[in-house]
């Protein structure tokens, strides 16, 4: 039986001779051509202020709580449901993530609970555009101005996503991009921290190399690079640009095959949705979803862990996601809860990922859904 596995990372073509171009450059280290490429073209399709290309989304969120100048006990709301290192970039400050429930049809944080979550202690607030739905983020934003809070958006997920038909990582004060091999457009790891307020672009720079300006240096505009301010190494290496670069000037053709699959997925599923088994993605009518992936919901009362079992057994990789970070032992020690986490414990506990990659077939769309049909 052919396996078809969860992930398979894409490959556009064009990696190797950019890397090989990269090589024979002897620009290996950070920000060289391919660096300046893949910046460019991130500024020029999102039109954030500037965008930081540097080693891991996980970097992209610590730099986005060093902009927010989180100091020891200050609050950041965020959802439970997300990847952990949304809440340690806060945690690494010294601060405390507040975690509030999520929405039931999109998963993300549900909007009307943040501002009872808002204390003297709140700083800021990071909403997560989970599988690149966008969170509601006029809403989310009138609170912030209210409150004169920071919003980093953790949009791993969201490349090429909109709200309201703006690209989504450039709505908040900063927005943090994943290259990750599961993500729809990749480089094995890398990330990027769009940067939408001007005065945030220098010290943005300053914190990528180290806390020195040598940015400012190689542009010309100071005659020696300092120590200025704290900071790390969050720069790629270049061949790692080079790869990105060929990801990125393929990315609509990258999405739309994924957006095809998923619509394959959506149409396939229809019926068990009727049924009652299962429910499909919810896509709101202001969000232009990128396809990054395709999840159901089982109905109450399934065995979650049957059918992935009973999917394994049929040669399909199928995963769950995040388990709830307020549940998790270091949840517990550094963060606190507002409110009940009903939906965020159900839905998690429902949700199923099926395979979705670029190079799947409508016979692979077919035995994934049929084996799950079987099941259910």
């Amino acid at each position: 039986m052919t396996q078809i596995p969860f992930n398979v990372p894409y490959i556009a073509g064009t990696e190797l001779p950019r890397i090989a171009e990269a090589l024979k450059a002897g620009k290996l280290s950070g920000d060289g051509a391919f660096t300046k490429r893949c910046k460019a073209w991130l500024e020029e399709k999102t039109g954030c202020r500037e965008a930081l290309i540097v080693h891991s989304c996980t970097a992209a969120l610590e730099m986005g709580a060093m902009l927010m100048d989180i100091r020891p006990g200050d609050e950041v709301i965020m959802p439970s449901y997300t990847f952990v290192s949304t809440a340690n970039a806060v945690v690494l400050r010294g601060g405390v993530p507040v975690f509030v429930d999520i929405r039931e049809d999109t998963l993300n944080i549900d909007e009307t609970l943040i501002e009872g979550a808002i204390t003297p202690r709140t700083k800021g607030i990071v909403p997560v555009h989970y599988a690149g739905v966008g969170c509601e983020m006029d809403a989310i934003l009138a609170i912030a101005g209210r409150h004169k809070l920071h919003v980093m958006e953790d949009a791993a997920q969201g490349l090429l996503a909109s709200y309201k038909g703006r690209p989504l990582g450039t709505l908040g004060d900063s927005g943090a991009i994943s290259f990750h091999e599961t993500k729809n457009i990749i480089s094995g790891e890398g990330g990027a921290l769009l940067i939408n307020r001007q005065e945030d672009t220098l010290k943005g720079e300053i914190l990528r190399e180290k806390g020195t300006d040598r940015s400012r240096f190689f542009r010309g505009e100071v005659d020696k690079y300092t120590w200025q301010d704290a900071g790390s190494s969050y720069l790629p290496a270049e061949i790692v640009a080079a790869f990105l670069s060929a990801q990125l000037e393929d990315a609509e053709r990258i999405n739309q095959m994924r957006m095809d699959l998923w619509e394959g997925y959506h149409a396939r599923l229809a019926g068990l949705e009727e049924k009652g088994v299962l429910r499909r993605p919810v896509i709101p009518a202001e969000c232009g979803h990128n396809a990054h992936m395709y999840y159901v919901l089982l109905a109450p009362g399934i065995d979650r862990a049957a059918v992935l079992s009973g999917l394994k057994q049929r040669g399909i990789s199928a995963v769950f996601h995040y388990i709830p970070l307020h549940s998790s032992p270091a949840g517990k020690r550094f963060c606190r809860v507002h409110g009940s986490m009903a939906k965020t414990e159900d839905l998690s506990e429902r949700l199923i990922r099926l395979p979705l990659w670029n190079a799947m077939t409508e016979e692979h769309l077919d035995r994934v859904t049929e084996a799950l049909a079987a099941l259910l």
